[in-house]
């Protein structure tokens, strides 16, 4: 604790030092949700929203981007196993937890450019899945937006946006480095713009022996995305990927497995037509005949994501009791959303939205030996289900220092029934650059697939997962925007939680676990000059039933230069009361570590650079159960744009 102090207050002295700084920033960013919502100012947005820019993520080096998520969003945890390289949750790794609420269970929701990406059957995301070089950044709403996405929103969504090109040109960027552990990570990105037309297309190849014997990690993929603007009101875009991975896990250390291997693939593709028109538009005025300063924009998107798993789940005894089988699966996500907002008269927003899933999922087991299928599951006629919904959110700004917002949702799921989602909000400004937001949000999850049909704990009559959310928030920009701080307190009650309960002698799968969390957070950004930027955010949460990988305390300081041929960055993290074990054998961790990276441009595009994480590594440490985290790492290689 004593060296976190000391870095603290070395980065503190070091930004007190800076020169006078000349240049100013925007107040209030701008940001585009997703795809399927129109644009709105981060700080009118119902619930609480953190932006992690390109140039956060990019400078860190990392080829995943969620290690810079968990520095840099306060009340997010992401745990890991490894240097390089989640599996498909098992145990836990790669689960996106906000608010003690998680991604590995679908309370969670993970989107690209606003698509929604999870297991048709599991329900999680893939983490491996979110790559750095791909993203332009990524917002997290923090708190139940279920109001908007439905299903697997209940705790909030993390978006992935993926980069676009503003002007005219032909760029490439290919970055490789390799380092500690047998680590190699590549990538390759080429961006056209010319007229009206733009494309992304990119490559990449990660693989690491990590740390432990048994614990290879090899993946490759590649996305591609087009768009064409007809004209300055219609545009389309459409978007394609594919992802393969190969996971080996050598067990907990105190018990190994061997042959415990995962072979994944998974892709996702959409096609969006996005209208906008204003005031100005002959479409509006003659809709409107010119008595309201109407506009409207809107949207409809075809997308689906699918993967294809194969698993041995290992054995810890090859000689008297080999692994025999393998577990297989297919699933897919397929949908539409359609969205249009209409601005009816001044100082309003009304969006009007209808959405429609069909998810679909098969399981089963086959023979090592012969190739045979055994046991398929779920059982034929249960291997869909079908979600639609509709909604509306009124948006209205009152006075120049209230405003106020609500949404409806009705959703129906093939099973679970049919669900009322509300949500509503209201921000005061009290002073010119000031904000107080007050909200209350319902959130909900449908039963997965597996929990539905899977294994012996299976229960088809499963009703949904619901939560209601109440937070205050204060944002407050000072010195011309280069200074802001925001403050969160929110509580949480939820209710009809799934878990296995015993009923009449056998576990199986019951609405009856409770869910009841209260916080806090701050954020603080400083940008002192030109060369310096300062941030830090901390997080406290309390939970009267404790979750598995959520800790009580997460804090960051972190500190960023850039001047001339030159940028580094460099950040201290805290973790306390990290539950690796709940129940009767509850286990707490707490650690701190250290990562710093540093670039310099030695030739026109061409630049080096240098990344080191666990610089503090004089400890072992853990996020999950008896997997050990490895000690200091370092990766360096070359970055060129041409």
């Amino acid at each position: 604790m004593k060296i976190t102090l000391s870095l603290m207050f070395l980065l503190l002295a070091l930004s007190a030092s800076a020169v006078e700084v000349k240049d100013t920033v925007k107040m209030h960013e701008l940001v585009v949700v997703d795809e399927r919502h129109s644009a709105a100012e981060v700080s009118n947005l119902p619930q609480s929203v953190s932006v992690v820019r390109r140039e956060q993520l990019a400078q860190a080096y990392r080829p995943s981007a969620l290690p810079t998520l968990t520095e840099s969003v306060p009340g997010l945890f992401i745990p890991g196993r490894n240097m390089m390289g989640y599996g498909v949750n098992s145990g836990g790794a790669g689960a996106i937890l906000v608010r003690g609420l998680s991604s590995g269970v679908g309370q969670m929701l993970v989107c690209i450019d606003g698509e929604p990406q999870y297991s048709g059957i599991y329900g999680h995301s893939v983490a491996d899945l979110y790559q750095t070089h791909v993203l332009d950044r990524v917002e997290v709403l923090s708190g139940p937006a279920s109001a908007r996405y439905g299903s697997n929103a209940m705790g909030g969504v993390l978006n992935m946006v993926t980069r676009q090109v503003e002007s005219n040109k032909v760029s490439t960027n290919v970055t490789v480095g390799a380092g500690s552990y047998g680590t190699v990570q590549a990538e390759a990105t080429n961006h056209v713009r010319k007229g009206r037309f733009s494309s992304l297309v990119t490559a990449q190849y990660n693989r690491s022996d990590n740390h432990r014997e048994n614990m290879d990690f090899q993946q490759a993929g590649g996305m591609a995305k087009l768009a064409y603007r007809f004209n300055s009101h219609w545009r389309a875009s459409a978007m394609a990927d594919i992802n393969y991975f190969y996971t080996q896990l050598p067990g907990t250390v105190d018990r190994p497995m061997t042959d415990n291997e995962q072979w994944i693939t998974r892709g996702s593709a959409n096609l969006t037509l996005r209208n906008n028109y204003n005031s100005t538009s002959r479409l509006v005025r003659s809709l409107m005949k010119g008595r309201f300063p109407m506009s409207t924009q809107g949207a409809v998107t075809i997308y689906t994501n699918f993967g294809k798993h194969k698993i041995d789940d290992g054995t810890a005894d090859p000689v008297n009791a080999p692994s025999t089988q393998y577990f297989r699966s297919r699933d897919n996500v397929a949908g539409v959303s359609a969205w249009q907002c209409v601005d009816f008269f001044r100082g309003n927003r009304t969006t009007f939205g209808i959405d429609y899933q069909h998810i679909y999922g098969r399981a089963y087991y086959t023979d090592k030996a012969t190739g045979s299928e055994k046991a398929p599951t779920p059982a034929s006629g249960k291997s869909h289900r079908d979600e639609v919904a509709a909604y509306v959110d009124f948006y209205q700004q009152v006075t120049d220092w209230f405003t106020l917002d609500a949404t409806l949702r009705v959703d129906h799921h093939s099973v679970a029934g049919t669900e009322l989602v509300p949500q509503g909000a209201l921000l005061f400004k009290p002073m010119k650059d000031g904000e107080l937001k007050a909200s209350v949000s319902k959130g909900f999850r449908n039963p997965t697939m597996r929990e539905l049909y899977l294994y012996k704990v299976a229960n088809a009559d499963l009703g949904p997962e619901r939560l209601m959310n109440y937070e205050l928030s204060w944002k407050h920009w000072l010195m011309a925007g280069r200074l802001s701080y925001g403050v969160n307190v929110f509580y949480m009650k939820g209710w009809d939680i799934i878990q296995p309960t015993m009923v009449n002698g056998a576990s199986i799968n019951t609405n009856v676990g409770d869910i009841e969390n209260c916080g806090a957070e701050l954020a603080f950004d400083y940008r002192i000059n030109k060369k310096w930027d300062l941030n830090t955010n901390h997080s406290y949460l309390h939970m009267e039933q404790p979750v598995l990988s959520a800790p009580t305390y997460k804090g960051y300081l972190g500190a960023r230069y850039h001047e001339g041929r030159w940028s580094a960055q460099a950040g201290v993290q805290y973790i306390a009361g990290l539950y690796t074990a709940v129940g009767a054998n509850e286990q707490k961790e707490n650690y701190c570590l250290l990562s710093a990276s540093v670039g310099h441009r030695v030739w026109k595009g061409l630049n080096l650079w240098l990344r080191g994480e666990t610089l503090l590594g004089y400890r072992s440490y853990e996020t999950i159960l008896g997997y050990p985290m490895p000690h200091a790492s370092v990766m360096a290689g070359i970055s060129w744009d041409f």
